[in-house]
């Protein structure tokens, strides 16, 4: 017999974004402080990589035989694929940017 699914409120919630420092001489919106860019950056890449390696270990678990709750492999994978959209498009957008940028120089 399989177990249920879990309710939706088991589900860890996303954790809240972070804002970016603004640029020199700019004043902060309502003085909020932030990270700078680089290292916003940084940090969402490495929860990228966090996520593919938690749906990797989920399927090696779930291919021995180890892993109880089949949607913990279906939520960990889907996961991991958007974000992995999510970072393939900000990289796109970044090279686009600067492509634009570079343009304007020429």
């Amino acid at each position: 017999m399989t177990a249920p699914i879990a309710a939706i409120g088991a589900i860890a919630p996303i954790s809240a974004t972070t804002s970016v420092a603004p640029a020199a001489g700019t004043a902060a919106a309502g003085g909020a402080t932030g990270v700078d860019f680089a290292s916003a950056l940084g940090k969402g890449m490495d929860a990228v990589t966090g996520a593919q390696a938690n749906a990797e270990n989920l399927a090696v678990q779930a291919a021995t035989g180890q892993l109880t709750d089949p949607a913990q492999l279906t939520i960990a994978t889907t996961q991991a694929q958007l974000m992995t959209q999510l970072a393939t498009t900000l990289q796109s957008k970044a090279v686009t940017a600067f492509n634009t940028i570079m343009g304007m120089q020429a």
